[in-house]
């Protein structure tokens, strides 16, 4: 359902009358924390409290799709909506129903099999379509708002649409705009109402922030469409006016994580993660729930530059694993609510039960997903494991770049490219993935591709790749000769994730990790002759990387000579039913290590 702009902005309008019969917002409603003077006559004191998610993903229930079991980690995490309801009731029974409010930080259908099946399968754009499982869950809880996430946009815009008409609280997203009109394509903000007998209500506006990165990492779905400007940039636009509407606490929620770093590189002029930029930057607001980074961040304090007041931040890890519990309490003074103090904590959702009813209502979709998921596409040789992807050439990943480089190959025969080398790009999205000898489900092969990308074809020479592979080794920690090697200690260097590590299939290469980031690349060949940097190929590569995502040199800039929209999940499931047998003998070959000082690390 398209955002309905003239609807939006008689309604704030509406608002905006209130604050004109009680005059300008004066300095103190701004104020968060104590400190107004000794002199000031205290007035009624109210709590009330905002529960926040993040990062959720899909997960409804505490459910692998991919193992077909529940899900576990070694933290003893447990996972989905159905238990954060359960902690979200006992949070509205402690702190009065009338004064909770439930937000989301985005993230919401992208992630598990569960979603992906409603988008693509079984898909809620389809005429008489169902209704999304997420929907279903986040109404039952009661959710008041939800920023979008930059994986809302992965299945287009149509089905985002969808999944917003279905919802019974806002999308929010102040820095998506048209990119025609340069107007907000999503409701900005929304503003709640805490009553409180014998005064005026407590106006609590919430402001929604996504991520600048959605037009490099969707660029396919969004390029013309809408454009994301930055998060400090919109909140200077909007905070203030929530305070002109009379919101007496201003509370963000941004898919964008606190520590200011971007993936990107320089392909946007905005920082991907500026949650603590937000909140130094703008005045006015008085707590940020924060997402994007998939991390646990209880609470943490940010003074703003401009009026040295405190914002509280909190980040509740993901999937459906935390509840962030933010308690404020507000002071009745000169006619209004003025913030006193703001607190936040997580909790866990493994300390909690299932809700039975959010569990009702989406039980029938969790187990036509668990039947698709298992049923049986063909069959391998020899089990292959991403356990030790990471750090050694392992025939699991050797698989995905062989399916890559022959439907590359198969798309540029007849063409004038076809004549040049293919090579192919991956990385380890899942190191518990794992293809089983014998039969192989679904399952089984849509763990190794969790993630909803489509397949790209890039011109590059062979000095281009060289960078290419310099820039992924930064993966791993420098050590020196005779330190002792720890796989678990090895990689992540400097938090690169493991999706940010790639592998070129097609060359060969050692990783010198005695040697410092940026000159670690040895022994590159090509065909078993050393890399010509002047020679071109063609590099089969995902969309997200394609973009830019990751900020890798060249690639982005490169020129497509093919591209498809298919998921490469399920370019990889269609080999597989077609060839009917894995075999790891064919495609199989250790092409690169990592080495220390020209030796063997392993």
């Amino acid at each position: 359902m398209p955002y309905n702009r003239r609807k939006f902005l008689g309604r704030s309008a509406a608002a905006g009358a209130g604050v004109a019969l009680t005059g300008a917002l004066p300095q103190a409603a701004q104020a968060q924390g104590q400190g107004q003077g000794p002199q000031r006559k205290r007035g009624k004191r109210v709590p009330f409290r905002v529960l926040g998610t993040t990062d959720v993903h899909g997960h409804v229930f505490n459910w692998d799709y991919f193992t077909d079991k529940e899900y576990d980690d070694a933290a003893h995490n447990d996972v989905g909506l159905a238990k954060i309801s359960t902690l979200v009731e006992q949070a509205r029974k402690e702190a009065g129903r009338h004064r909770t409010l439930l937000i989301d930080a985005g993230d919401i259908i992208q992630g598990t099999q569960l979603s992906y099946y409603y988008a693509r399968v079984d898909p809620i754009t389809a005429p008489h379509g169902p209704k999304h499982p997420m929907a279903l869950a986040m109404n039952k809880m009661g959710y008041d708002a939800a920023a979008l996430g930059n994986h809302e946009f992965n299945y287009g815009i149509p089905v985002l649409r969808k999944f917003q008409e279905q919802c019974d609280f806002p999308l929010l997203a102040a820095n998506a705009l048209d990119a025609r009109t340069l107007k907000p394509a999503f409701p900005p903000y929304v503003v709640k109402r805490i009553k409180v007998p014998g005064h005026r209500d407590i106006r609590v506006g919430i402001l929604g922030l996504t991520n600048p990165g959605i037009a490099v990492w969707d660029k396919a779905h969004v390029q013309g469409k809408m454009t994301f400007p930055g998060l400090v940039e919109q909140a200077k636009i909007y905070v203030p006016k929530l305070r002109s509407l009379g919101c007496d606490v201003v509370v963000c929620t941004d898919h964008s994580g606190l520590d200011g770093a971007t993936s990107y590189g320089d392909a946007l002029p905005y920082p991907e993660n500026a949650s603590s930029l937000v909140a130094e930057q703008v005045p006015g607001i008085d707590a940020i729930l924060v997402g994007h980074t998939h991390k646990e961040v209880a609470s943490r304090t940010v003074v703003n530059k401009e009026t040295g007041r405190s914002v509280v931040l909190s980040e509740p890890l993901m999937w459906g694993m935390r509840l962030s519990v933010f308690d404020f309490e507000v002071e009745f003074h000169r006619g209004r609510w003025e913030v006193v103090s703001v607190k936040a904590e997580v909790r866990n959702a493994n300390t909690a039960a299932e809700d039975p009813e959010v569990a009702r209502l989406v039980r029938r979709e969790h187990q036509a997903v668990v039947k698709y998921v298992n049923q049986v596409v063909g069959t391998c040789k020899t089990a292959m494991s991403a356990a030790q992807a990471p750090y050694k050439d392992t025939p699991i990943i050797d698989f995905i770049n062989f399916v890559q480089v022959d439907t590359v190959k198969s798309a540029l025969a007849g063409t004038k490219y076809a004549s040049l080398p293919v090579l192919s790009q991956a990385a380890c999205f899942s190191r518990s993935a794992a293809i089983p000898a014998g039969q192989v489900s679904l399952r089984d092969v849509a763990g190794l591709y969790v993630y909803e990308n489509t397949l790209d074809a890039r011109l590059m020479t062979g000095a281009q790749l060289r960078d290419y592979l310099e820039f992924s080794a930064r993966y791993f920690v420098q050590t020196a000769p005779g330190a002792p090697v720890d796989p678990k200690k090895l990689t992540n260097a400097d938090n690169t994730p493991d999706f940010n590590y790639d592998v070129i299939g097609g060359l060969a290469y050692d990783i010198d990790i005695a040697k410092p980031a940026g000159s670690r690349i040895t022994n590159l060949r090509y065909q078993g002759k050393p890399l010509d940097d002047k020679a071109q190929f063609v590099l089969a590569v995902n969309n997200y990387r394609a973009n830019g995502g990751g900020g890798f040199p060249h690639v982005a800039k490169a020129t497509s000579v093919w591209s498809n929209s298919e998921e490469i999940r399920n370019t990889i499931i269609a080999w597989v039913k077609a060839k009917k047998v894995i075999d790891p003998a064919v495609f199989a070959s250790v092409d690169w290590r990592l080495t220390r000082a020209g030796k063997p690390v392993f």
